[in-house]
C-alpha cells in the first residue's frame, strides 16, 4: 500500500515534497546517492568470527536463507561452510566456542526479555541442547578456562531472582550443580586459574565498590579493597599463581589506571596509565594470565603495550589497516589471532594474524555492501561545557555539501554510564548521508574519562548533564555548521530520557524528537527495574538521586519528564519494546497518555516482539524508516522513499496523537 499523505498517519511527511525540495537544492544535490535503509540497518552479511581452541575451525554469525542471524563453521582452510544453529526468529548475537573445541555456545532471550538461556551445539551430532531450561531465569556465563574444557561456570538468579548464584555445568552431561551461593549482595564473580570462584565485587549500600577475596572456596570470604562512590573500581583476573589480582582503580588518581596488586600484602604496581582518560579494553592471556595490552581512547583509541612478548604482533597488525583494532579472539596455542578494525568510513574489516610469520590475512567485512560508498569522516573534537569541563564529542558531517549551516541531529547515547566511541557507526552515517550533521557528546557522568568527570554528573539527570548537550549544541551553532532552526535530538535509553528531557526543559532547541525507550519518570523507572538490579540500586541512588529519599524528592520531580509533559510542543517520536525489562512499556505510554491529555502531537510505535532496543531487522528498519520521514518533515532532509503502512515483517503497533 503507498504512504497515505495526511497529517495524522505516521509516514505522513510528504516524501514527494522533500524529493522535490531536494531537487531544487543545489547544496543538497551534492550530497551522495542514498544509501538504502537496509545496508545501514538490515543482518550484516558476515560478523564476530571465533577461531576454536585447537585452531581448526572458524566460526561467525550470517543471516540463512530466511535472513535470521545463526551461527556458521568452516573448517580452516576449507570451503565447508555451514550453519549450526536454528533460530527461529530473533537471530543469534551473543556465542562462543567451549574449550572443547566441540561444542558452540550461544544465548538467546525471548522477545527481548533478556532472561537468557544458555544453549549448547554438539557439532558431531549437531544436538542443541538448552541447559538452563528454568522459566523466567536469566543465565550469563561467568567464566571458562582452556584447562578445563568440558566446564562453564554460570550466573543464575534460579533461587531468587534478585541474586546471582554461580553455577558449574558439565558440557557432556549437563548437568548444573551450585557452585557458589550469593550471600545477599554480591553483583558480579570471578574465578581464578584453578577454576575456582575467588573474587566477588558488591556494590555498597552507600554506592560504593566492595571486592571480597577467599583463599579457596572452603575459605571464608574476606573483605579486600573497600571505596565510596567517587572511586572507579573494577576487579579483572587473578595472576596464575592467584596470589595477585588485575583491576581498574581510580585510588590514588583521577583517571582509572590498570594496576597489578598483591592479595595478601596490598602491594600495587601500576601497569599502564593516562592522565587524560580511564583504561579501556584490556587484553589478558587467557592461561598465562598476564596483562598483555591496555586501551586508551580519549578520541580515537590507542594501544599501551605491557608485555614486550607481544610488541611485534601489536605493531604488525597496526600495519594492516588505518582503523583502530581490538583483538578478539585467539586460539590455544597462542598463534592465531582474530583481529577486528573499525573505522569511521567503512565495514567492520577482520583479519587473521598469525604470531609466527608476523602476517596478517583478510578474512570479511561485516557489511560488503558499504564498500566504495562515499562515507562522511566522524571528528574527534572538545567542547568546553559552561562551567568548564571538556566534553569530549564526535562531528560526523555530511559529504558534498559545504559544513555550514546545516540541519543536525544531537545523538546522545544510553547508559548514562556508558560512552560514545570512534569508529563505524550506521547512524552517524544515516544522518550525515540524509544531509544532516551528527554531533555525539560524552556529557557528564559518561564513563572513560575520569572519576570527576563521571561524579560531575551524579543527580544532575535534566540539569548539568542535560547543560553539556544543550552547550555542545550550541558550540556547533557558534561554529557555523549547524542550523538553529533545524536541530533535532534522538537517542535511546538514556538517550531517549534526554530526548523527551530536551523537548520539555529546552524547547526552544530543538525542532523535534526521537525517543528509543526512554524513561519518562524517574520514580516509576526504579520502581520497575529488573529484581536482578536490586544489588546495584545504591548505584542509581548516588548517581541519579534516591526515589524513595525525601530530601531528593524534588529533584526527581524536575528530572521527570512525565510530569513536565505539558511543555512538549515540538513534534515528537517514540518507539518502544513491549518486553523491555529495563525501561517498562509503561514508561512510554503514560507520556504519551499526558502528551494527548494536554492536547499534543506525538507519535507512538510499539513493537510487541522487542525489548530494550530493536534487535530484529524487520522492526529497526521499520522505526528508522518512520525517524527518516519524520526528520525529513522537520529538518528538511532527504529521505527514502518508503511503502507500505510497516515495513514487512515488522510487528510495528502505531498510535498517532493530534494532528
Amino acid at each position: 500500500m503507498n504512504i497515505r499523505l495526511s497529517g495524522t498517519d505516521p509516514f505522513a511527511v510528504t516524501v514527494a515534497l522533500a524529493l522535490l525540495t531536494a531537487a531544487t537544492s543545489t547544496a543538497r544535490a551534492e550530497l551522495p546517492p542514498l544509501i538504502p535503509r537496509e545496508v545501514l540497518f538490515g543482518n550484516p552479511e558476515r560478523v564476530s568470527p571465533q577461531i576454536s581452541p585447537d585452531g581448526k575451525r572458524l566460526a561467525w554469525i550470517a543471516p540463512n536463507t530466511n535472513n535470521v542471524l545463526q551461527v556458521w563453521i568452516k573448517t580452516v582452510g576449507k570451503e565447508d561452510d555451514r550453519v549450526v544453529t536454528a533460530d527461529k526468529k530473533r537471530g543469534i548475537r551473543q556465542y562462543f566456542w567451549a574449550e572443547d573445541s566441540q561444542t558452540v555456545i550461544y544465548l538467546q532471550d525471548v522477545d527481548g526479555d533478556e532472561n537468557w538461556h544458555v544453549y549448547g551445539v554438539d557439532l558431531v551430532s549437531g544436538n542443541i541442547r538448552d541447559y538452563t531450561a528454568y522459566q523466567g531465569v536469566r543465565a550469563q556465563v561467568t567464566a571458562t578456562d582452556p584447562n578445563f574444557p568440558d566446564e562453564l561456570l554460570l550466573e543464575l538468579n534460579v533461587r531468587r531472582r534478585e541474586l546471582f548464584d554461580v553455577y558449574r555445568l558439565n558440557l557432556k552431561t549437563g548437568a548444573l550443580v551450585l557452585d557458589t551461593e550469593n550471600p545477599g549482595d554480591v553483583a558480579g564473580w570471578a574465578a581464578d586459574p584453578k577454576f575456582q570462584v575467588r573474587a566477588a565485587q558488591i556494590q555498597t549500600p552507600d554506592g560504593g565498590t566492595e571486592i571480597r577475596i577467599r583463599d579457596d572456596v572452603k575459605a571464608p570470604w574476606k573483605s579486600w579493597i573497600k571505596v565510596g562512590p567517587d572511586e572507579i573500581l573494577e576487579f579483572l583476573d587473578f595472576t596464575v599463581a592467584g596470589k595477585s589480582a588485575f583491576l581498574k582503580s581510580s585510588i590514588g588518581s583521577d583517571t582509572a589506571r590498570l594496576v597489578e596488586k598483591n592479595i595478601a600484602t596490598g602491594g600495587e604496581k601500576v601497569l599502564a596509565s593516562s592522565d587524560e582518560v580511564d583504561a579501556g579494553n584490556v587484553l589478558i592471556h587467557p592461561k598465562k594470565h598476564v596483562v598483555e595490552a591496555v586501551a586508551f581512547a580519549p578520541g580515537r583509541a590507542k594501544w599501551a603495550v605491557v608485555d614486550p612478548s607481544v610488541k611485534a604482533d601489536f605493531a604488525g597488525i597496526a600495519q594492516l589497516n588505518d582503523g583502530d583494532f581490538v583483538v578478539v579472539n585467539r586460539d590455544d596455542r597462542d598463534t592465531t589471532w582474530l583481529v577486528a578494525f573499525t573505522s569511521d568510513r567503512g565495514p567492520i574489516r577482520y583479519y587473521s594474524w598469525d604470531r609466527v610469520s608476523q602476517k596478517g590475512t583478510f578474512l570479511f567485512v561485516h557489511q560488503p555492501k558499504l564498500e566504495g560508498l562515499q562515507l562522511a569522516a566522524m571528528e574527534p573534537v572538545i567542547v568546553k561545557s559552561r562551567d568548564g569541563l571538556n566534553l569530549h564529542c564526535y562531528l560526523t558531517r555530511p559529504c558534498g555539501v559545504p559544513p555550514k549551516n546545516v540541519p543536525m541531529v544531537l545523538f546522545v547515547h544510553g547508559g548514562p554510564w556508558a560512552r560514545d566511541a570512534w569508529g563505524y557507526n550506521s547512524y552517524a552515517q544515516w544522518f550525515a548521508n540524509r544531509g544532516y550533521a551528527c554531533l555525539q557528546v560524552n556529557y557528564r557522568a559518561s564513563t572513560g574519562y575520569g572519576k570527576k568527570f563521571l561524579n560531575a554528573g551524579n543527580k544532575q539527570w535534566g540539569l548539568k548533564m542535560h547543560d553539556d548537550l544543550i552547550d555542545a549544541v550550541d558550540w556547533a551553532i557558534q561554529q557555523g555548521y549547524a542550523d538553529p532552526k533545524r536541530v533535532a535530538i534522538m537517542g535511546g535509553s538514556y538517550g531517549g530520557y534526554a530526548t523527551l528531557a530536551g523537548l520539555t526543559f529546552t524547547p526552544e532547541k530543538f525542532a523535534c524528537g526521537v525517543d528509543i525507550v526512554g524513561p519518562s519518570n524517574l520514580r516509576t523507572l526504579i520502581h520497575s527495574i529488573p529484581p536482578y538490579w536490586k544489588p546495584i540500586r545504591s548505584l542509581f541512588d548516588v548517581r541519579m538521586g534516591n526515589v524513595d529519599d525525601p530530601n531528593d524528592a524534588e529533584l526527581i520531580k524536575n528530572a521527570s519528564p512525565l510530569l513536565k509533559a505539558d511543555g512538549i510542543v515540538r513534534p515528537l517520536l517514540i518507539g518502544q519494546g513491549a518486553n523491555d525489562p529495563r525501561v517498562k512499556q509503561a514508561e512510554s505510554e503514560q507520556i504519551v497518555e499526558a502528551i494527548e491529555k494536554n492536547s499534543g502531537r506525538v507519535t507512538y510505535v510499539l513493537y510487541p516482539d522487542e525489548g530494550h532496543g530493536f534487535a530484529r531487522p524487520e522492526n529497526r528498519i521499520d522505526f528508522n524508516a518512520r525517524a527518516e520521514a519524520f526528520l525529513a518533515q522537520n529538518l528538511g532532509g532527504r529521505a527514502e522513499p518508503i511503502q507500505g503502512e510497516k515495513y514487512p515483517g515488522s510487528t510495528a503497533v502505531v498510535k498517532v496523537i493530534g494532528k
